[in-house]
């Protein structure tokens, strides 16, 4: 594994600490349910538990998503360590959505759940590795719609 593998991992693991360090702070702090604005009326934070995919949807097949979960973190790394992807928007992309999965991974195999917390007026409430996974996908989309494959 040369530098670019080395860097990606990094920025993926990054991604894994900011997101647990701030689970671990909200499941410390507010209750299930409980609301703390930030910016009102358009910031909040807000515990919500997530038994399903994104937004909510299909709840209680959390072994279910654990398992595409563990498929997609496996084959993220194999392509980052292997520096399969050398174009950066590709690497930065795949390490955004590495960190992201492995976080939601973490919450579903320790709680069952995904712990959510961050809460944008009009959108589902949402968390770090969650803004992972989104950022990370649409950077490997752009790459792609670029042509920078590799």
């Amino acid at each position: 594994m040369g530098t670019k593998g080395v860097g990606s991992l990094g920025l993926a693991l990054a991604v894994v600490a900011v997101d647990q360090a701030t689970k671990l702070w909200v499941a410390g702090t507010l209750a299930l349910g409980a609301s703390r604005p930030i910016w009102e009326p358009v910031l909040a934070l807000t515990r919500v538990h997530n038994r399903g995919a994104a937004f909510g949807l299909f709840p209680e097949q959390t072994w279910a998503f654990a398992l595409v979960s563990a498929v997609v973190v496996g084959f993220l790394t194999g392509v980052l360590v292997a520096e399969r992807w050398s174009a950066p928007l590709l690497r930065v992309g795949g390490a955004l959505l590495l960190g992201g999965a492995i976080g939601n991974l973490v919450d579903r195999l320790r709680w069952g759940y995904v712990l959510d917390f961050v809460e944008i007026r009009g959108f589902p409430v949402f968390n770090v590795a969650d803004a992972g996974i989104v950022v990370g996908a649409a950077l490997i989309v752009v790459s792609f719609l670029l042509g920078r494959t590799r």
